[in-house]
């Protein structure tokens, strides 16, 4: 006999400001709980020092997380200079500490961010959720143990100095998926001489949701007081994938890709993944592939709801 669900269907995208001191699956399951949610998942977790744009996937939203967690992210971040810990941020054990240049200015920073600016290679660090022999590696930093990690390839969109004080700057950061600030930090304190760490990180886009999209979770939490529903606060699945083209699907097109059938078109532009809808109705979404002079769209992932 199967097990029924506990909860309810809920479907969409609701955007979370995470507060600072909680981890990602702690909002995660106390929100889920709030709308009495069957199924729900974040889409990149936030260290519990970091703030800022969280979005929660429910129901046939958490078919397009992957994607979702794929996506470019933004932060502004403040790191204290003269001070390296175990973590790369405040929470971690201080390891060293050293001088802070004396003649340390905004040219001598801009200096420094200019060569992590584009793609560079990053080392990430031993508190990261990164998997060795199927076990995170920050288990392995917690055991004392030191696992090599090979450098990987993440891109720096945009690095900008914000402030420079005496012992700490600012800098706001837009880079690719996999990117870790800490490491950054880290990294960009060293090139300075004298180590850096994370004292205050806020991540302000993620799945192309920046902070005016977000929620905080007191809001919710008045909400369910005055009994009103949450329901509103969702936005559809595809408003986390609109960097990807449309296609408006004729009936017969539509009967075929609910069937799990690909089609033919001639718009060679419509190539990699496809927003599919039926009319206005988002119905799922599917991969173009070059076909000789047409294309082919194969369904890859469909929502329910279209049925």
């Amino acid at each position: 006999m199967s097990r029924r669900r506990k909860g309810r269907d809920v479907n969409g995208i609701l955007v979370i400001d995470k507060p600072q001191g909680l981890t990602s699956n702690g909002i995660l399951q106390h929100v889920k709980r709030l709308y009495g949610a069957a199924k729900a998942g974040h889409t990149g977790a936030l260290d519990p020092l970091a703030t800022g744009v969280l979005p929660l996937c429910f129901g046939e939203a958490t078919k397009f997380s992957q994607l979702m967690l794929d996506s470019d992210k933004a932060y502004i971040a403040t790191a204290r200079l003269g001070i390296t810990t175990e973590t790369g941020d405040s929470e971690g054990k201080v390891v060293r500490e050293q001088p802070v240049p004396a003649d340390l200015s905004e040219a001598t920073v801009e200096t420094v961010l200019a060569g992590f600016r584009g793609d560079i290679q990053q080392v990430p660090s031993m508190y990261s959720a990164l998997k060795h022999k199927g076990k995170p590696l920050y288990e392995y930093a917690r055991e004392g143990i030191e696992v090599e990690r090979p450098a990987r390839p993440v891109t720096i969109y945009d690095l900008t100095l914000l402030a420079v004080r005496e012992q700490e700057f600012d800098i706001a950061v837009t880079c690719t998926k996999g990117t870790y600030i800490r490491s950054l930090v880290e990294d960009i304190g060293n090139a300075l001489g004298c180590g850096a760490h994370v004292t205050a990180l806020r991540r302000t886009l993620a799945a192309g949701f920046c902070l005016d999209d977000a929620h905080e979770v007191a809001e919710l939490e008045a909400r369910r007081e005055r009994g009103e529903s949450l329901d509103s606060l969702l936005v559809a699945p595809d408003a986390a994938l609109t960097m990807f083209p449309q296609l408006s699907l004729s009936a017969d097109r539509l009967r075929s890709i609910l069937n799990g059938q690909p089609v033919r078109i001639c718009d060679q532009d419509l190539t990699g993944p496809v927003r599919l809808y039926d009319h206005d109705r988002f119905v799922g979404l599917g991969e173009g592939q070059p076909d000789g002079e047409e294309v082919l769209i194969i369904p890859r992932r469909l929502v329910k709801t279209a049925g």
